[in-house]
């Protein structure tokens, strides 16, 4: 069974972080970086989603998404965001929790080129989180944009774009036995200055 122990840790968590990503990347095979986000509105409703995680440094995790959908009305009433990672096989969990912006227009233009096309066609195509009349309504419409760009590229949509969520804590969670699991929590005190707790599970 493994285990965490204080001296096994980095003392920065986003180092600590990539070191367990890598690992969830090399055991699992479907979606390692598939990501829980939750967000609240102005009204304390909290919605929850997976999203993938796109890239990540020392300035946040990056996810991207319609800024028309409900989750960028959360972001837009409550700039605050939680994220959960979960690796069952490894049993595993990272908990993020901190503010969130757009990134530049140039961080999203740049990942939407990398993007297949149908994928950035679909990004034109569909309406999220807004209701339709039915599936055909979006098929026609997948159609018409293919046709519209079938010689030219494709330009990112206006309404579309990445999210950074800019940690102020982390969790750390590896299970354990008899559900004594090891936990450390990551707090930001100032600017780069992150203390480590251990947590009771």
């Amino acid at each position: 069974m493994a285990e965490l122990n204080e001296n096994d840790l980095d003392p920065d968590p986003f180092k600590q972080f990539a070191k367990w990503f890598d690992d969830a990347k090399a055991a699992i095979k479907d979606l390692p970086e598939g990501m829980t986000l939750a967000t609240c509105n102005h009204q304390g409703e909290v919605s929850a989603r997976v999203v993938l995680l796109k890239s990540f440094d020392d300035r946040g995790f990056v996810f991207f998404t319609n800024y028309n959908s409900s989750k960028a009305a959360h972001i837009h009433d409550n700039p605050h965001a939680a994220l959960a990672f979960w690796w069952p096989s490894m049993e595993r969990q990272v908990r993020i929790e901190g503010g969130i912006c757009r990134t530049t227009e140039e961080e999203s233009d740049a990942y939407f080129a990398t993007r297949p096309r149908g994928s950035q066609i679909g990004a034109w195509a569909s309406d999220q989180s807004k209701v339709i009349a039915g599936r055909g309504d979006l098929d026609a419409r997948f159609e018409e944009l293919t046709s519209t760009y079938a010689d030219r590229p494709i330009p990112r949509p206006p309404h579309w774009g990445g999210y950074r969520v800019i940690p102020n804590l982390f969790e750390f969670w590896q299970g354990r036995l008899d559900r004594l699991h090891d936990r450390f929590r990551y707090r930001l005190r100032e600017p780069n200055d992150w203390v480590i707790e251990r947590l009771s599970p």
